[in-house]
């Protein structure tokens, strides 16, 4: 297990955190020896460590002061307290994004813990368990440790058609195999999972809404990610060995990276305390829709990755003597307008959020959903329009080798050359940044993560669809045109306008 001897204050700090650790980490078909040296790993850790470093840096940002501990703590392990807390995550995700140009891998766990705040809390209030109190007791130990908490959700899912207790193999959904007066023994995968081997701990959560018939698959449960019986096997992603070859050129963002690994559990035990839902299938659904309301919010995320791009777009057409030229200015207000669509959205949905029960504040959801579709879309047409502003060169440039070669260097230097004045390797570097952003290694994390993370699009369309309150809608057009209506549905319509508006009784 991972033992923390201080609290974990900087990124440096972070990093040394990582090492030594008993993690069965596969990659290649090879066991890694230790996965905080290996190349195609860093990055991903360098960017998790760029979270430590901005809540020192920006404390009013990204280190709050959390009633639970008493602390201040990072903003990724704080609960929010106010729609004030929302609107400052997402803040802190779009500074991150900007920072890194990738994923930084928290948000996971901030959502899963947040949305665990309000569903063990009101588990709690119909059986009688004590769920609510173990989660709490949890965070103030992680928000003390200032410790990394990954969140796993997506099992592989087998046969769509089917609930997890009619698969063939029992194992497509994580589920309980077995337990004693300690606690429980679980087996299955998870797909996927973002940042898994730089976290300290995992959330486990079940997937999808569950019946009685799946009550072996609705477990919630903290532990640590180098428990035995856990094995990572790391993902591929496009590009992914050039960070193995000399030089940092044709890597594009070479010091940052995302992470995304299938998780596979063979009888890992989790203790009694730090299981926070056992059988209680009938608020899987709502666990997961609480995590969904969050989870795509926080989508805000690829605003920063998109001002990054933005940049590189504006730096590209500036190196190729084009910056004033009218398409060019136009494509980049529209790279401009179609980001800041993302945020809007979001922001919206931070600055909408409503108190729980529990007294943890949770974002609009209709709004959310809404920003996680723009993302499904809005990040594709941005790479379009970066790729199209950088031309043709993006794809056919020749390798680093080629530029540091005595005999293909000079060529490169005399042929590859832009505006009077601009180094040919900074040329060089902004296209393999925008090559790398959309269509190499951090591609993962800006265009496939924005179109599957926190859901399909579908998985938003449904969400959409139950929200649109027709009802509603109708009864201010009828309104309008004065259309005779049954009183009770005119009530109805009325009182959903006063509670979405917030319009206190008179």
């Amino acid at each position: 297990m991972q033992k923390t001897v201080k609290p974990i204050r900087t990124g440096e700090e972070y990093i040394e955190s990582l090492k030594g650790r008993d993690l069965k980490v596969y990659l290649f078909g090879e066991l890694v020896k230790e996965p905080v040296s290996h190349p195609m790993i860093r990055p991903s850790i360098n960017a998790v460590a760029k979270t430590y470093d901005l809540a020192v840096e920006e404390e009013e940002l990204a280190f709050p002061k959390s009633s639970i501990s008493g602390e201040r703590v990072n903003r990724f392990l704080h609960i929010a307290e106010s729609a004030e807390d929302l609107v400052l995550q997402n803040k802190m995700q779009r500074k991150l994004g900007q920072l890194t140009g990738t994923c930084f891998q928290r948000c996971v766990g901030m959502d899963a813990m947040n949305s665990l705040h309000s569903t063990t809390f009101e588990i709690d209030e119909k059986h009688g368990t004590k769920y609510h109190q173990r989660l709490l007791e949890f965070i103030k130990m992680v928000q003390h440790e200032n410790l990394v908490i990954g969140g796993a959700m997506t099992d592989v899912k087998g046969d769509r058609s089917l609930a997890p207790s009619e698969q063939e193999d029992p194992d497509l959904f994580l589920h309980i195999v077995d337990r004693d007066d300690k606690g429980v023994y679980v087996t299955g995968a998870k797909a996927h999972q973002t940042g898994t081997i730089n976290s300290h701990w995992m959330i486990v959560m079940p997937t999808m809404r569950l019946l009685e018939n799946d009550k072996d698959y609705a477990i919630v449960g903290a532990l640590p990610v180098d428990a035995p019986g856990i094995t990572y096997i790391y993902g591929r992603q496009s590009c992914d060995t050039r960070s193995m070859e000399p030089g940092d050129i044709d890597v594009g963002n070479s010091e940052f990276g995302g992470q995304e690994t299938m998780v596979i559990f063979d009888r890992v035990f989790i203790p009694n305390e730090m299981i926070f839902m056992d059988g209680e299938y009938e608020f899987a659904s709502m666990l997961v829709e609480r995590f969904t309301c969050y989870h795509r919010r926080s989508y805000v995320c690829k605003t920063g990755l998109g001002d990054v791009l933005i940049g590189a777009a504006a730096a590209i057409a500036e190196y190729n003597g084009v910056p004033k030229v009218s398409h060019i200015k136009d494509k980049i207000i529209e790279m401009t307008h179609l980001n800041e669509s993302i945020y809007a959205a979001g922001i919206a949905a931070s600055y909408q959020g409503h108190k729980m029960k529990s007294g943890v504040f949770l974002n609009d959801d209709m709004l959310a959903n809404v920003c996680k579709h723009n993302v499904t879309r809005l990040p594709y047409e941005l790479a379009r329009l970066a790729q199209d502003v950088a031309g043709g060169i993006l794809v056919t440039l020749p390798s680093e080798a080629e530029f540091r070669s005595a005999e293909t260097g000079p060529l490169l230097e005399k042929y590859l050359k832009g505006k009077s004045g601009i180094e040919v390797e900074n040329r060089m570097r902004i296209l393999r940044l925008i090559e790398n952003m959309t269509m190499g290694r951090n591609a993962v994390g800006y265009l496939t993560e924005s179109m599957h993370g926190a859901g399909s699009p579908q998985a938003q369309r449904i969400q959409i669809a139950r929200q649109m309150q027709l009802g509603y809608k109708k009864q201010l057009a009828k309104n309008l045109a004065k259309v005779k209506e049954d009183p009770e549905e005119m009530k109805e319509n009325s009182e959903y306008f006063k509670r979405v508006f917030k319009i206190p009784e008179k």
